[in-house]
């Protein structure tokens, strides 16, 4: 007799062999699934009801169908199973404490590592608005998620203070840090910490993920030479708000209005010790008097990317914005708060809400190119909707290939 979670081999087919979740298989395919299991050393000693493979995409489905319970998503991901006698005999349904126990060995490393592996950016050199001139369109920012109010939670997460009540919040947080193709709004790296981590050390350990040919784009919180060196390290080009009160003498006027200045470290006291050359560009917007922006670049000079174009090119940093309202909004729900009761299983979810994003964004890529659209013209609801419609209607175990998923339509 099978100890409890084992099953004995039918002698056909696992049902982790015939596991077809749509746009999730089809992004994370069984093969490289199971080779990041491996190299994370996940791989069961005996045959369970829920192998690594089934709980990564059990993981992964979690993130899709955010706010069911975890039986509930088990069954939405196996409703082919009442067309297939023999499966419906072979697997059931797992209990809510297996199904916890099983994400508990499975744990995050193998998430993180699969979105290491698949994470990218996604458009092509035809990809409209994607580039400018010759570069890609990155920016970078942070977040946080709410977890559940737990002493694990909390312990190692930590809670940000508010004025009110007890000084502290409701809920521990987690802080994530996030580089995102403005173009396709496609997370091509992230980390998560806990909110001790400032946002701008998160998102240095990021940086080298950047490369030659993209342009950062980067709000206020960003700053500092030694953060602006890690940035330009792999050799990608700059554009960062700063302060206005910041202290950028003009060195050199340029044609466009634009000016050369330096910038130094803070511990720099003298403003003479291994400065930083960088270009600054000022303006104002007609809908925001009297507020002075202030640019600098990594762009010296003004006949590669004009002052002008680059005052326009900042808003294109809201994109990330969007990018994570997407994830959080969306796909979470308006007042989301994880599900994960410990710190492994919180980081563990926050990898598997990216990599189904990202999904679910290069499928909106591919979609776009078809028909010769901006991806930004492409609803991220409504793809949303019909993935969930696609992986319910195929899933879990039909053997016949898999059907293209229809297009999502313009925004």
């Amino acid at each position: 007799m099978p100890r409890p979670g084992q099953k004995k081999s039918s002698g056909v087919d696992r049902f982790s062999d015939r596991i077809a979740l749509g746009v999730l298989t089809r992004t994370f395919p069984a093969d490289l699934v199971d080779e990041v299991v491996a190299e994370c050393g996940r791989v069961e000693q005996r045959h369970r009801l829920l192998p690594a493979r089934v709980v990564v995409y059990f993981v992964l489905a979690m993130c899709l169908f955010f706010g069911q319970g975890y039986e509930e998503v088990a069954r939405l991901l196996t409703q082919g199973l009442r067309d297939q006698g023999r499966w419906a005999t072979a697997w059931r349904v797992p209990t809510t404490a297996a199904i916890g126990r099983a994400r508990l060995r499975l744990g995050s490393q193998p998430l993180r590592l699969l979105f290491q592996r698949v994470a990218r950016p996604v458009a092509s050199s035809s990809t409209a608005g994607s580039w400018y001139r010759s570069w890609r369109l990155v920016a970078v920012d942070g977040t946080t998620f709410d977890l559940p109010d737990t002493a694990a939670n909390a312990q190692h997460f930590g809670r940000p203070g508010t004025s009110r009540g007890q000084g502290r919040s409701a809920y521990p947080q987690a802080r994530v840090a996030a580089l995102v193709e403005c173009g396709t709004h496609a997370v091509f790296a992230a980390d998560v910490a806990p909110l001790s981590v400032h946002e701008t050390a998160l998102a240095a350990r990021l940086f080298g993920q950047l490369g030659a040919g993209m342009l950062l784009l980067a709000d206020r919180g960003f700053k500092g030479l030694d953060l602006w060196r890690a940035a330009r390290a792999q050799g990608a080009d700059l554009l960062w708000r700063v302060s206005s009160s910041q202290v950028l003498p003009v060195v050199t006027p340029l044609a466009d209005g634009s000016y050369l200045s330096r910038i130094v470290a803070a511990r720099d006291k003298n403003r003479r010790a291994d400065p930083e050359t960088v270009r600054v560009i000022e303006y104002t917007l007609d809908t925001d008097r009297g507020t002075v922006y202030r640019l600098i670049t990594s762009i010296l000079d003004p006949t590669r990317a004009p002052a002008a174009d680059l005052a326009t090119l900042y808003a294109q940093r809201w994109e990330i914005e969007n990018a994570l309202d997407e994830i959080k909004i969306h796909q979470g729900g308006p007042g989301l708060v994880l599900r994960s009761q410990h710190p492994d299983g919180v980081e563990q979810e926050i990898f598997a809400f990216l990599l189904v994003h990202h999904a679910l964004r290069d499928l909106m890529h591919q979609a776009a190119r078809q028909a010769g659209h901006d991806p930004d013209r492409i609803s991220f609801t409504r793809t949303l909707r019909v993935v969930r419609r696609h992986v319910t209607g195929q899933a879990a175990l039909s053997p016949l290939p898999a059907r293209p998923l229809p297009h999502p339509g313009p925004a």
